[in-house]
């Protein structure tokens, strides 16, 4: 199981840490499907005891990124398109419920850190960086869950946000068809003046094409084959505007 050095950084919470670690190499792929979990590998890896790797692989465990199997062996999870499509609803009706109740709250500067947001996502694009559109792509949707005030919903969305993102990365690790700025914009216009509603529903139809550009139905089998469409069409796609789970394919 090489993994590349892990941060040196270390917040006061070995477990938070240990989780964030673990989920992030796993939504990248560098934690391959499959792949078999040993606490010693990860202990010299993470620099952490074995108690908080175990707590963190519970967590990992709820959210549908690892498996333990018969003999407490754990592995990654497999790539399921299906377990996708539920956490993509749920990110849906909780992005909504963010932006909706973000309308009223929100600053000028909030605005700014959206536009700003977008900017970078866009940018991002065009350099066809991964990470960086990743992280712009949640700086955006972070700003009306901060500004919403509803403390429930950081924790609601980890549950199901990064099951996303590991689907996208594996689907689009090349950005081919990513492009929720036009998305974003509208979102940020109708923010700013004051449609609540049309806000978050247009927030909720940013993450909801993700089954839809999966082609998700009932007869489908949920083994996720790779793949070169998008919850974001293409940016060769332009005739119509960019649907993006955050804005998933975007989440």
């Amino acid at each position: 199981m090489p993994l590349s050095a892990a941060r040196a950084e270390r917040p006061s919470s070995l477990r938070d840490y240990a989780y964030r670690q673990l989920r992030d190499a796993i939504v990248s792929g560098e934690l391959a499907p499959g792949e078999r979990l040993r606490d010693p590998e990860l202990e010299a890896w993470l620099g952490v005891s074995r108690t908080p790797i175990r707590e963190a692989i519970a967590r990992l465990e709820t959210a549908g990124l690892v498996h333990t199997r018969r003999a407490k062996q754990t592995v990654v999870a497999p790539l399921d398109t299906r377990s996708a499509l539920a956490a993509q609803r749920i990110a849906a009706a909780l992005h909504e419920l963010a932006v909706r109740d973000a309308v009223p709250q929100l600053t000028s500067a909030d605005l700014d850190a959206m536009r700003a947001a977008n900017s970078r996502f866009a940018a991002a694009l065009d350099a066809a960086d991964v990470d960086a559109a990743v992280a712009a792509d949640d700086e955006f949707h972070a700003v009306a869950v901060r500004a919403s005030e509803n403390p429930l919903l950081p924790a609601l969305l980890e549950q199901v946000t990064p099951l996303l993102r590991r689907l996208e990365r594996a689907r689009f690790a090349s950005l081919a068809g990513r492009g929720s700025v036009a998305d974003h914009e509208r979102i940020i216009e109708l923010c700013a003046s004051g449609h609540a509603d049309a806000a978050g529903a247009a927030a909720r139809e940013n993450w909801s094409t993700l089954g839809r550009l999966l082609h998700l139905d009932d007869d489908e089998p949920s083994a996720v084959p790779q793949a070169t469409a998008s919850r974001h069409p293409s940016p060769t796609q332009q005739g119509a505007p960019w649907h993006s789970p955050t804005s998933p394919a975007t989440a």
